[in-house]
């Protein structure tokens, strides 16, 4: 009887923390897809240079997810052990460090607008494109990085509800920018792609607005006041770094390698590029719950150690893992469900429409193995502490093999754009075997705390 309760508890904190950040994903998932969306009614060179360009934000975004993953792993252990303290000099180191990243980022591509798109294509109209694009959406990567961290530091603490409100808003205001100012809609000049920049930078505006007043009207756990940014603790310091750093690394070269991939791509004709734009839109729709998952497992799993409570931190682990599987299945079946209408949505030529629908069916079974690694990897090993494997099984698996031999098929064997694909995407099915070894070993199963 009192494991049936225990079990009822457990599942109503699951969702009660799972469905708004599913909301969340969904919605991220909407402003990053409303560009591509209404690009892709201008032209396929139009929405190639936006999705090319915006490789820049998606690098920064996985630091910052980075930084504050890690940090995140001694928030949510301090938040289970009642350390407030702790958490705010955490909540400080963050948020400098994030800022930094950010203004770099801003700087760097204003200064390298040209070379970065050369990066990701050799098509001249692309790159004018891209450049547009990222002239005005770097404006917005320091504000970003602000909101980012606060908003994952709110999670930590089990307060998602304000990540969900923050996120719809900013939604909101890129749709109605969008329709104005890249269609040209009303009085508004018709834009292209800088409309779509222009919207893409005022809501990151009302995302560091809503935050603000959150933070200064409702936050009644933790609010954030710049005395945070001085606090000084050597220990906490040192386990910020040891945490953080490795994730940061693991981001980095996870979302270095999927820029990678966009490369090898983009230097495989413009239809490759449009018809991965559109396939990555709908990877991401139908992941929205298996990464809420995987965000609720980080804080649950992290909280019960706070608490010292290991043996159920096991249990967890095995909840989740059995979850993860299902999340999967279900993105697939999305995935295949979608893959009609969405090759008949988007404006794309005969060439880039048969590449997608072979792509479609290549990502209806990678969601399943992404689905189950980034539940154990993300959510299991890193609740529990241990953040150097993730960085060591991607490197090996998707730098070592996918990307290595992706690269040697496209450009030494000159293999057709789907057996690239295949290839570039094969690595979740290889990291499954692995993440399963890791997981039944408990090496991930520590405590953080001092």
């Amino acid at each position: 009887m009192a494991e049936q309760t225990e079990k009822k508890l457990f599942y109503r904190t699951v969702f009660a923390l799972l469905i708004p950040m599913a909301l969340q994903n969904l919605i991220n998932v909407g402003i990053s897809s409303i560009d591509v969306i209404m690009l892709g009614r201008v032209g396929e060179k139009v929405l190639s240079g936006a999705s090319l360009g915006s490789q820049v934000q998606f690098i920064m975004s996985l630091i910052l997810f980075g930084l504050t993953s890690g940090s995140s792993v001694l928030i949510a252990q301090y938040w289970g052990k009642g350390d407030k303290d702790s958490i705010a000099t955490v909540f400080g180191m963050a948020m400098k460090m994030a800022a930094l990243v950010g203004i770099f980022f801003m700087v760097f591509t204003e200064w390298m607008l040209d070379k970065i798109m050369k990066i990701f294509t050799n098509d001249t109209e692309v790159i004018a494109q891209g450049v547009l694009y990222l002239r005005i959406v770097a404006v917005s990567y320091a504000i970003s990085a602000v909101t980012m961290v606060y908003l994952n530091t709110m999670r930590g603490m089990e307060r998602v509800a304000v990540a969900t409100v923050t996120y719809l808003i900013s939604m909101m205001t890129n749709i109605v920018v969008n329709g104005l100012l890249i269609f040209g809609l009303f009085f508004f000049p018709k834009m292209g792609v800088e409309g779509a920049a222009i919207g893409t930078l005022l809501a990151r505006i009302a995302e560091l607005l809503v935050v603000i007043f959150y933070n200064w009207k409702k936050n009644d756990v933790l609010a954030f006041r710049i005395s945070f940014l001085f606090r000084k603790d050597k220990l906490l310091f040192r386990d910020f770094l040891k945490y953080s750093v490795p994730v940061v690394f693991n981001e980095l070269m996870w979302g270095a390698g999927v820029s990678m991939i966009a490369a090898i791509l983009g230097h495989m004709g413009s239809s490759a590029v449009a018809a991965n734009s559109v396939a990555q839109v709908v990877r991401q729709l139908a992941t929205v719950v298996a990464f809420g998952v995987s965000s609720t497992t980080a804080i649950l799993i992290g909280k019960v150690i706070g608490e010292g409570k290991l043996d159920m931190a096991k249990e967890y682990g095995r909840r989740f893992r059995r979850l993860s599987i299902i999340t999967g299945l279900i993105g697939a079946a999305v995935v295949l469900l979608a893959r009609p209408i969405v090759m008949q949505a988007f404006t794309l030529s005969e060439e880039a429409r048969g590449y997608l629908g072979i792509m479609m069916l290549i990502m209806s079974y990678f969601v399943v193995g992404q689905s189950y690694n980034t539940t154990l990897i993300v959510g299991i090993f890193r609740g529990g502490g241990d953040t150097l494997f993730g960085l060591i099984l991607d490197v090996s698996v998707m730098w070592g093999i996918s990307i290595l031999f992706g690269a040697v098929g496209a450009f030494v064997f000159r293999l057709s754009v789907p057996l690239v694909y295949m290839i570039l995407l094969s690595d979740e099915v290889i990291k499954i075997p692995i993440t399963t070894w890791r997981y039944r070993t408990y090496r991930w199963l520590q405590d953080v705390t001092r």
